[in-house]
C-alpha cells in the first residue's frame, strides 16, 4: 500500500487527506443523524401529556428544545400557540428550516470531496505521464518498459481519487435522502400537535399517566 501512494507521487497527499475528511465526515453524520436522535419515538405523546396535565412550562419548554431536532420544532410551536395556529405554524416552519439546515451540516463539504477527488487524481495522472514522456525523451527511446512503468504509476492516482470519490458521493446521497425522509417525519408531529392544540384533531395516541 505504501509503494502505491509513493509512486503516485505528490499529489496522492491531498487525496488521502480527502479520504480522512470524508470518513471523518460520514462517521460524524452517521451518529448525529440517527432516527431516535432526530425524532424521538413517543415525544409527542410526552408533550401532550404535559398539557393536558398543566405541567407545561418554562423549565419543560427549554427542556424539550434541548432534547432533540424535533423537540425544538415543537418547543418553537408551543412557545407561539397562544398567538392562533397561523403563527404556531409559522414559528414551527422557521425553526424546522433552522433544524433542516444544521442536519446538513459539512454535507457540502463532502459532496465537494467526491467531486474534486478523482479531478485530483486525474490531475497526478497528467502529470505523471508528462514527467515519464520528458524522461524517456531526455534519456531516449531506448527501453520502451521505462515508459510503460511511468504511466502505469502515474495512474495510481486517478486509481485513487476513485476510490475515494464513489464512497464519499453514496454516503452523501444516503444521508441527504436521510434528511428528507426525517424533515417529512417530523413535519408530520409538528402538524399534529398544531392540530391538537386548536382542537382540530382528535388524540389519536395513549398517553401514560404521570
Amino acid at each position: 500500500m505504501w509503494e502505491l501512494v509513493k509512486a503516485g507521487g505528490w499529489l496522492m497527499m491531498p487525496i488521502i487527506v480527502a479520504s480522512i475528511l470524508a470518513l471523518a465526515i460520514c462517521i460524524e453524520r452517521g451518529w448525529a443523524l440517527r432516527s431516535r436522535q432526530i425524532a424521538p419515538p413517543g415525544l409527542l405523546p410526552e408533550v401532550w401529556g404535559w398539557i393536558r396535565n398543566k405541567q407545561l412550562n418554562a423549565d419543560k419548554l427549554r427542556q424539550l428544545k434541548a432534547g432533540s431536532p424535533l423537540g425544538e420544532i415543537l418547543a418553537a410551536g408551543l412557545l407561539n400557540s397562544r398567538h392562533g395556529r397561523e403563527i404556531m405554524k409559522e414559528s414551527i416552519e422557521e425553526a424546522a428550516n433552522v433544524v433542516i439546515h444544521n442536519m446538513q451540516k459539512y454535507l457540502s463539504l463532502l459532496g465537494t470531496l467526491a467531486m474534486i477527488s478523482p479531478l485530483l487524481g486525474l490531475l497526478g495522472t497528467v502529470i505523471g505521464i508528462i514527467e515519464a514522456f520528458m524522461a524517456v525523451t531526455g534519456a531516449g527511446m531506448t527501453d520502451p518498459t521505462m515508459l510503460a512503468n511511468g504511466i502505469s504509476k502515474a495512474l495510481v492516482t486517478t486509481a485513487g481519487g476513485i476510490c475515494i470519490a464513489i464512497p464519499s458521493m453514496v454516503m452523501h446521497r444516503f444521508f441527504i435522502r436521510h434528511i428528507d425522509n426525517m424533515a417529512v417525519e417530523m413535519e408530520q408531529q409538528a402538524v399534529k400537535l398544531v392540530d391538537i392544540v386548536h382542537g382540530d384533531r382528535e388524540v389519536d395516541f395513549q398517553v401514560s399517566a404521570p
